[in-house]
């Protein structure tokens, strides 16, 4: 499920931000052409603008450009993996709510979790004016190559917080992240005491969030006595997701049922996406969840609830990713010494456990 006018949006708060419509928007009509989107995503995207207050709409008159301050100081950029699919849009938006009641101006960019685009992102950052950085790290498992450019950026005085996980090698970092390792042993945890013994994991590589709920679930496998082979656990890689996310070519999943999942009762996934296309590929094959194969996995999303059978995931509360990562970027931009905070998740039962 995309949210296409979210993109719209960062597209036109970049505009916004660098002039080119100082007074009043273009028309709807020709934001429709000029951007090759829906007039439904136009409105969505101008109504969000409005609740951010970068735009008023008058009748008669269009949509008029909201006068703000415009120095470098006041505009926080965000980087994020995606902009408008699962879990960012959420995110992103509490973020705005926070920066823009503050008058703060925000930049949104995308990785796609490449470290090629994050690196010409930081690049285009320590070219302009800026107050703050607000970061969901590339591939934070593994050794990243723009540690530099982040290094270069701490040295301009710019203050920053990481999303979701930061990197080993920025030890004094300010990083709001989950709780992952207690999530991995909540989840596991649940399907032990519910009778399951072998219980098997899908989990992702070369992200840090995946590595620590696996030591989370490993944790609680082992605490229980039970026994855990390495045959009951798939690792896949951002690369893979793709494959991971197409309904008509799962030769991954496909592989995991045949072999991996063969004496397993349940399973922990990394998150709902992937919980969501692990169960319809069990339905598929006549494999009733959650009587044959109980289903856990991670970020109570709208996959939880429109998977054919609810997913029992874990969340936290609502807003608080990034209205929290929001605060501690302000609070140091104020001068203030913050540390670095952890996300509890709670287990939300549904059908599939």
């Amino acid at each position: 499920m995309a949210f296409k006018y979210l993109r719209l949006a960062a597209e036109l708060q970049a505009e916004l931000s660098a002039g080119t419509f100082p007074d009043k928007l273009p028309t709807e009509q020709a934001l429709c052409e000029a951007y090759q989107v829906s007039r439904q995503t136009v409105r969505q995207a101008l109504e969000y603008l409005v609740e951010l207050g970068l735009i008023e709409k008058r009748q008669g008159s269009g949509s008029r450009v909201v006068r703000r301050r415009s120095f470098g100081t006041d505009r926080v950029a965000v980087v994020t993996s995606y902009i408008d699919d699962y879990i960012f849009p959420s995110v992103l938006q509490d973020i705005q709510r926070v920066l823009v009641r503050r008058g703060y101006s925000t930049l949104l960019f995308a990785t796609n979790n490449m470290v090629g685009r994050e690196r010409e992102i930081l690049q285009e950052l320590l070219r302009q004016p800026l107050g703050g950085l607000i970061v969901e790290g590339s591939k934070t498992a593994l050794p990243n190559p723009n540690l530099d450019l982040y290094e270069k950026l701490d040295r301009a005085g710019i203050p920053m917080v990481f999303l979701h996980g930061g990197y080993r090698e920025l030890e004094n970092s300010v990083c709001v992240s989950d709780d992952n390792f207690g999530g991995g042993y909540l989840a596991a945890r649940h399907l032990i005491t519910r009778g399951h013994t072998r219980i098997a994991g899908i989990f992702k590589s070369d992200d840090i969030q995946g590595q620590q709920r696996y030591l989370g679930y490993l944790s609680a496998v082992r605490d229980a006595g039970l026994p855990l082979a390495d045959s009951q656990v798939l690792w896949y890689t951002t690369e893979e997701r793709r494959f991971l996310m197409d309904y008509g070519h799962n030769d991954i999943l496909t592989h995991f049922l045949q072999f991996y999942l063969k004496d397993c009762t349940a399973v922990v996934c990394y998150n709902d996406e992937i919980a969501d296309r692990l169960i319809r590929l069990l339905l598929s094959k006549s494999r009733r969840v959650p009587e044959d194969v109980a289903v856990v996995s991670f970020d109570n999303s709208y996959y939880s609830d429109l998977c054919p059978v609810r997913i029992t995931s874990l969340a936290h509360e609502a807003h608080k990713m990034g209205g929290l990562s929001a605060q501690l970027l302000m609070d140091q931009m104020a001068g203030e010494k913050v540390r670095s905070a952890a996300i509890s998740w709670k287990l939300i039962h549904k059908g599939s456990s």
